[in-house]
């Protein structure tokens, strides 16, 4: 099916032809129609799937139909979980709006908030922003949702998992009540059905593929090693691959400056991507690993969904991470827009259980491999799809203060 049999203007087919799009992919296929009949949507799509057109090309579509936007109004918000997926997204707003007369803006905390002020003074047509500095917003009375005629929750799961229900419900209470609601998720949790109930009612429902099933285009392995000798093996593999550029996840901060201090012994140079670093500094480190200036970023799961790298070849878990679904979102980094990934996880004996753990999402054991001159002395286990650990609560706990 060409974009041209979902109801999509020249304008808007002509903007995603030039950005490499040729056909819908099975999200947008089944969302983009439900969407342009006003309609509201529950979606559940992984990550790499194509879902941020899958709303934002029905959006522009209305749009062009709607009424100029008044001062301090929005036509459309689209809320998000972090910085840099707003940022994310509305620049992919800006490249499927190129031939439209249509305004967007990502609006988010940790830089200051008075130029986000005063652009909202002449009124926004889409609004892509996070929870809490949309709120700021609205206690400043520097914008307001009366005429808001469509709300877009994206990546729900995780918005919850940070902690956003009660912000998402404050807004909400803010919007006309004669809206249309958009929810997309890559899972559909019991809590995001909890949120559905209240935010998006009567909703058609669509899931694209399984909720365990990662990409096909994306070799997954592991390599056993001793913990301690990790970045000694990771400073290995990137020499004598020859690896041009990897994605390397860590589960602290602390850990991610450590290691890249241990690479930069070895003569590489990386960067380190957390929640620590100032917005402004992190913006510019996802700009120069885009252009390929920096070759190795060492990131915290902060980046697990707002790093969009169409030809990111390969994503390193130097640490698995406590929740299984954050595997299959971190690995989803590469593979993207049909483009084959690698995916390698360096595990040790005490990532057993977090292994485990991914294995049993997954449906299926991720082959493993042994470098020479690495083999572990403490030998991981073989996987053990049974495996339940009486431990696991406390791994969940763990996980908010590492980011």
């Amino acid at each position: 099916m060409p974009f041209s049999a979902l109801g999509l203007s020249d304008s808007i087919i002509k903007a995603v032809t030039e950005q490499g799009y040729q056909t819908p992919t099975p999200i947008q296929e089944k969302a983009i129609p439900v969407v342009l009949a006003g309609d509201n949507l529950i979606a559940a799509a992984q990550t790499g799937t194509g879902k941020t057109a899958s709303f934002v090309l029905p959006i522009l579509q209305t749009l062009q139909q709607a009424p100029k936007v008044r001062a301090k109004r929005v036509h459309a918000v689209i809320l998000t979980p972090t910085r840099e997926l707003a940022i994310q997204v509305e620049d992919n707003i800006q490249h499927y709006s190129r031939y439209l007369e249509v305004s967007s803006m990502a609006m988010y905390g940790g830089v200051e908030i008075e130029p986000q002020q005063q652009r909202l003074i002449e009124g926004v047509d889409i609004l892509v922003a996070t929870p809490g500095r949309l709120l700021d917003m609205l206690t400043r009375r520097a914008i307001h949702l009366d005429e808001t005629r469509t709300l877009v929750i994206d990546e729900a799961d995780r918005m919850l998992d940070m902690g956003f229900i009660a912000d998402i419900n404050k807004i909400v209470e803010k919007l006309p009540r004669e809206r249309q609601n958009l929810l997309f998720s890559a899972t559909l949790s019991a809590q995001v059905r909890v949120l559905a109930k209240t935010a998006v009612t009567d909703a058609v429902e669509i899931m694209v593929a399984p909720e365990n099933v990662t990409a096909p285009d994306i070799s997954q392995y592991l390599i056993t090693v001793d913990k301690e000798f990790k970045s000694a093996l990771l400073s290995h593999l990137i020499h004598e691959k020859q690896w041009q550029q990897a994605l390397i996840f860590i589960e602290t901060k602390r850990g991610a400056a450590k290691l890249v201090s241990q690479l930069e012994k070895r003569d590489i140079a990386a960067e380190s991507f957390h929640s620590g670093r100032s917005q402004a500094m992190r913006e510019q480190l996802l700009a120069d690993f885009k252009a390929g200036t920096i070759k190795y970023l060492v990131a915290t799961g902060v980046a697990t969904r707002g790093i969009d790298i169409d030809d990111l070849q390969r994503v390193v878990n130097y640490d698995l991470p406590d929740a299984a679904e954050d595997y299959v979102h971190r690995i989803g980094r590469t593979g993207r827009a049909g483009a084959s990934g690698e995916a390698i996880s360096l595990v040790s004996r005490d990532d057993f259980r977090n292994l485990c753990a991914i294995e049993q999402h997954l449906g299926y054991f991720v082959t493993r491999e042994v470098v020479e001159g690495f083999a572990p002395k403490l030998a991981v286990p073989a996987s053990n799809s049974d495996y339940a650990p009486k431990s696991a609560s406390k791994s969940r706990r763990r996980q908010s203060n590492r980011r």
